[in-house]
């Protein structure tokens, strides 16, 4: 039986899948590759089959939990929102007026 999963591309709202919404859809496939070659390496390093499923199932678990926790709290764009606000500078020191004298010109 094969499986059809619909994708919500209405106008002006964010694409959905199974509950993420728009960028957080990206954030899981690209911790799911890291996953997996995270895996390939720990096995390749020669670690017990049934670690490297231990360590990379718990690190799976916890990036489907904070993704999902992010996407319902920060919605579509609330995320890099508040990674912009984060990177404002909280005042602007100058140390001449020359800055000032320049804007009665251009007015």
């Amino acid at each position: 039986m094969a499986t059809v999963y619909e994708i919500n591309k209405g106008v002006n709202k964010p694409i959905l899948f199974k509950g993420l919404k728009a960028q957080y859809i990206a954030y899981l496939a690209g911790g799911l590759v890291a996953l997996l070659l995270l895996f390939a390496v720990l096995y390749l390093c020669g670690l017990n089959t049934f670690g490297c499923l231990f360590i990379v199932g718990g690190m799976g678990t916890a990036l489907f939990v904070f993704v999902f926790r992010f996407s319902h709290r920060y919605g579509q764009y609330g995320l890099m929102k508040r990674s912009a606000k984060r990177r404002m500078p909280v005042c602007l020191r100058f140390s001449s007026r020359r800055v000032f004298k320049g804007l009665l010109g251009k007015v």
